[in-house]
């Protein structure tokens, strides 16, 4: 144990242990504040859950960092299939939660398997993209087959009604075959469906406009018909899906959730979600420079803002410690992040840097799309601020992630001992 403990990264787990220390501040205050007077009994226990499973995730830590390294390679294949059965299970037996059959119970306690799907899936896909380094495949054909690993349990996700980590999973394309080094032209390529699927939503007619201007200039610049052929499929399919979602398969106040922000103040949104968005930019812009005070938010302790401990936490943050406590939390977000940058850089094995992108792209596109989302700048899709929204699932895969980034990094020079 001696010959590896002393490159645990220490900066890194204190960023983690700062943000975790933020989110339960956060908590306390809607939970303990005026707020807890309009709360029902089991939100006002979240702040106990959570820090109990911020003890669960603690000694996860511990675990994780004592597996060796080849131990985490073999399995990646086997967590993956398991999460998925998982994901299987849950559109059968699942517990429902505000329309989304997502959680699994077990006993006393639900299980969000979402979460451990993306631990999962970014094992896989690294071990896979990793795969690639000694194999003479074609390069389109592995992309192809990680994109798959990927939408595979997207799409279940998807069946689960759980669209916002749907997107997470879809998220996660561009940005791990990016880092493993693929063409250019197949990240654009993977990157085009999330574009086409924003367009889409703020205004169809620009999303058939960039299906076509998009696939006629990836064809051009790169004389395949095949990519050709795929960004067709990838952009005017993702429009087309998108379309029939909207009408035919979503409850008329999903759709208000995904088309409100583009005008929350609207009437067919004003009494509704929008109604949501509307308070939480009251709650963020009420904040002022230092914020009015720990559990003195007047938006917070009224209970104005939906979902304050989980999607919303980030509402609290900026109204009661003003733009420069959402600043400070921010930037130990962007430092954790750019940390995992440096841990993967240091790495040279691909499968070890590829899972550091693999979480950073987790990390980097939930903090995205909520603080987006709080701002109303954003779809109310509902996902959680890493290390600091409500939510055991999330905080135990979060971290599982960070620790196996950790360790990793800390065993590099085994890792490259069992070569690629």
């Amino acid at each position: 144990m001696q010959r590896w403990t002393p490159n645990l990264d220490i900066p890194t787990v204190l960023t983690w242990v700062a943000l975790v220390t933020a989110g339960l501040l956060a908590l306390y205050s809607t939970t303990h504040g005026p707020a807890a007077e309009y709360l029902s009994e089991g939100v006002r226990d979240n702040f106990y859950r959570q820090f109990m499973w911020v003890g669960v995730s603690t000694v996860g830590i511990g675990v994780t960092l004592l597996l060796p390294v080849r131990v985490l390679r073999t399995l990646a294949y086997p967590i993956y299939g398991v999460t998925v059965l998982l994901l299987v299970l849950a559109l059968f037996v699942g517990v429902e939660v505000h329309g989304t059959k997502a959680w699994l119970a077990l006993g006393p306690f639900r299980l969000q398997v979402s979460e451990l799907a993306k631990v999962g899936t970014v094992l896989a896909v690294a071990q896979l993209l990793s795969e690639r380094h000694t194999r003479a495949t074609k390069t389109l054909s592995y992309a192809l087959k990680a994109a798959g690993l990927i939408v595979a349990p997207a799409l279940l996700i998807v069946l689960q009604n759980d669209l916002g980590t749907a997107l997470v999973f879809f998220g996660l394309v561009p940005i791990m075959l990016f880092w493993s080094e693929l063409p250019m032209s197949v990240i654009l390529l993977l990157i085009s469906p999330a574009i086409a699927g924003y367009l889409s939503l703020v205004y169809m007619p620009a999303a058939l406009g960039f299906a076509v201007v998009f696939t006629a200039g990836l064809w051009w610049t790169t004389g395949q018909r095949m990519i050709g052929a795929l960004a067709a499929t990838f952009t005017g399919g993702v429009a087309a899906v998108v379309s029939f979602v909207l009408t035919k398969i979503l409850q008329p106040y999903q759709v208000d959730r995904l088309l409100s922000f583009t005008n929350p103040g609207a009437e067919q949104f004003r009494q509704g979600v929008g109604f949501h968005l509307v308070q939480s930019k009251a709650a963020v812009t009420s904040g002022g420079l230092w914020g009015m005070g720990f559990m003195e938010g007047t938006q917070t302790q009224g209970a104005y803002v939906p979902e304050q401990t989980t999607d919303f936490i980030f509402s609290v943050i900026a109204e009661e410690f003003g733009f420069i406590g959402s600043i400070v939390v921010l930037a130990l977000l962007a430092a954790l992040l750019l940390r995992l940058i440096r841990l993967g850089s240091d790495v040279k094995h691909p499968f070890g840097s590829i899972v550091a992108a693999g979480a950073v792209g987790v990390y980097l596109l939930h903090i995205f799309i909520n603080v987006g989302m709080v701002t109303g700048m954003l779809p109310v899709i509902g996902l959680p601020l890493p290390f600091l929204s409500y939510g055991g699932s999330a905080m135990l895969a979060n971290t599982a992630l960070l620790a196996i980034v950790l360790n990793t990094h800390m065993r590099r020079d085994d890792l490259s001992i069992y070569g690629y």
